[in-house]
């Protein structure tokens, strides 16, 4: 069931906030999900759908590129981390992801800077588009539970 994919197009920010809200009401506290893209692309978009799946207000996300990690409340709370800024992959260990995110869904962009900070079970996504144009969403499960979370959201 690893490696379970799929392939979404968005024509628009709200869409692309709306896959990840779908995403976000699925997910449980353990679950990750990896965003990738270039800047501009949507991840913090797609951040904000996945706040409001999970119960929180996306009104509240806001790229967290300077403070790094933010924590939002919701049914199941959701700490996004940006490591854009990061210069070293060193560096993403110190900001103790695995330890505040113990009882929330942890999503990061820029997942590439440091891979190894994440769960192996988790969601890549990726998202391909920049500017006012459509955006090509692909979702890649790394795992069981993130294939029975995929296969849920096809459902």
């Amino acid at each position: 069931m690893s490696g379970e994919r799929r392939q979404v197009t968005a024509p628009t920010a709200a869409s692309t906030r709306e896959v990840g809200r779908r995403l976000g009401a699925l997910l449980e506290p353990g679950d990750a999900v990896a965003l990738h893209g270039p800047l501009g692309a949507g991840k913090t978009e797609f951040v904000r759908g996945l706040v409001g799946g999970a119960g929180g207000d996306p009104g509240e996300v806001s790229s967290p590129t300077f403070a790094l990690v933010a924590r939002y409340g919701g049914r199941v709370p959701v700490v996004h981390a940006d490591l854009f800024r990061l210069d070293e992959a060193s560096a993403a260990y110190d900001l103790g992801l695995e330890e505040i995110a113990d009882d929330a869904v942890l999503a990061v962009e820029w997942a590439e800077r440091a891979p190894s900070l994440l769960p192996a079970d988790r969601i890549e996504v990726t998202i391909e588009g920049e500017g006012e144009g459509e955006r090509r969403i692909g979702l890649v499960a790394r795992g069981p539970r993130s294939a029975a979370r995929l296969a849920a959201l096809a459902a």
